[in-house]
């Protein structure tokens, strides 16, 4: 009995790689964000986009602490297996129920409490395996009665907001949110977390993002059968193709490996504080931006078929997600290249900007036609960065950052 209770986490090591079981715990993660596409979808508008983005916030600020647990402990073998087996379980109900977040019944557990419950377990058992985890490292459990605090008051409003419903939820979840980020950025700059593998941390959010690429390919490809005529539909496809292709090279072509090696240069204890501000604040807004992407792709197509009332143009809730979803991604971009690699010129932030200039003629357009416009205008980019890279562009992957 005491050698069952006396159970150990495994460590990870230094040069922990991200394993199969995260994989496969990310693909649950990333249905449930490709679900908030389904709930903006089903009834665009300026409010189910600002509602879908706050849970798309929830999400990603929730799953951002299982990457400092892989950190700093296998989580493919024992205890903390079978906690990420119950946290992937919460996750896949919450992905279940997000088109009808809003919506409340009749009975207790409807899909706004259920989708709370959901969160709060996941929350739940990241705490549970870092107190267990911490049994063995003190400097975490120092961080940990910190970090604690704002998560679990959190809960509070997001359930109250689950139970009333309307646009009391709406603002209660907000504040869970604030609280919740808000309150754990002020703990971990008192009491920083602990980063062991530079290479784990930076490809767990590098496989995250692009599958939610992916979910843009998926848009297309699933909207195209029915956008018309083959040609137009074929058409739609090949334009969400480039686009994605060109999103993908902005990040992975050259600013992913960049990036990882100057955060592996950083010294010290400053490791952890410079990969937590570039992979929380710039990174994860580069996989909401991805996903409104999608969302845009997949309304394009919707108003090429030939049951849309609206099919001569694009109208405002589709242009910008696919506009506004493209200047996110690019000024998150730039954000993140800044705190890592220290290099961004204001022709960057003038083209990250762009997209939101060309949103208002976009949503004059034909569908087609405004998707045509993002594509030329993402060529332009990539091949603007693709000069610099060869011509004048400082990054160097081995050079420590600054101070």
């Amino acid at each position: 009995m005491r050698g069952i209770l006396d159970v150990r986490p495994v460590p990870a090591a230094d040069t922990h790689r991200t394993t199969m079981f995260e994989i496969f715990f990310d693909l649950v993660f990333v249905f449930a964000l490709t679900r908030v596409i389904t709930f903006m979808a089903d009834t665009p508008s300026a409010l189910t986009l600002a509602q879908g983005l706050l849970l798309l916030v929830l999400l990603l600020y929730s799953w951002g602490p299982y990457t400092w647990v892989g950190n700093l402990v296998r989580p493919d073998v024992g205890p903390a297996r079978a906690a990420t087996l119950v946290a992937m379980a919460a996750i896949f109900v919450a992905a279940l129920v997000l088109p009808d977040a809003w919506r409340q019944g009749p009975e207790l557990f409807d899909a706004p409490f259920t989708l709370a419950l959901a969160y709060v377990v996941g929350r739940a058992v990241q705490l549970v395996v870092l107190f267990w985890v911490s049994s063995t490292n003190p400097p975490l459990r120092s961080t940990l009665r910190f970090f604690s605090v704002p998560v679990t008051v959190a809960w509070i409003p997001l359930i109250v907001g689950a139970l009333l419903g309307g646009t009391a939820q709406t603002v209660l979840w907000t504040v869970a949110f604030l609280v919740d980020i808000g309150g754990a950025r002020i703990a971990s700059s008192f009491r920083p977390w602990q980063l062991r593998s530079v290479d784990h941390f930076t490809e767990r959010f590098g496989l995250v993002l692009i599958i939610a690429l992916g979910e843009s390919l998926i848009s297309a490809g699933a909207g195209s059968s029915d956008a018309g005529p083959v040609g137009v539909g074929l058409a739609a496809a090949l334009l969400g193709l480039t686009s994605t292709v060109c999103l993908w090279w902005l990040y992975f072509d050259r600013l992913a490996p960049a990036a990882r090696q100057a955060i592996t240069n950083v010294p010290g204890e400053r490791r952890a504080d410079v990969a937590g501000d570039a992979y929380g604040l710039g990174h994860s807004p580069l996989i909401i931006g991805a996903i409104y992407v999608a969302l845009g792709i997949e309304e394009v197509l919707d108003q090429l078929t030939d049951e849309s009332p609206h099919a001569e143009r694009l109208g405002w809730t589709a242009a910008t997600a696919l506009f506004g979803g493209t200047a996110l991604y690019l000024l998150s971009r730039l954000v993140f290249r800044r705190i890592t690699v220290r290099a961004v010129y204001p022709t960057q932030v003038v083209a990250a900007l762009l997209p939101l200039v060309l949103l208002p003629v976009g949503r004059s357009l034909p569908a087609l036609a405004a998707l045509a416009l993002l594509t030329v205008f993402l060529i332009g980019v990539t091949w603007y960065e693709r000069r610099m890279d060869r011509r004048d562009d400082p990054i160097d992957p081995t050079r420590p950052l600054r101070p």
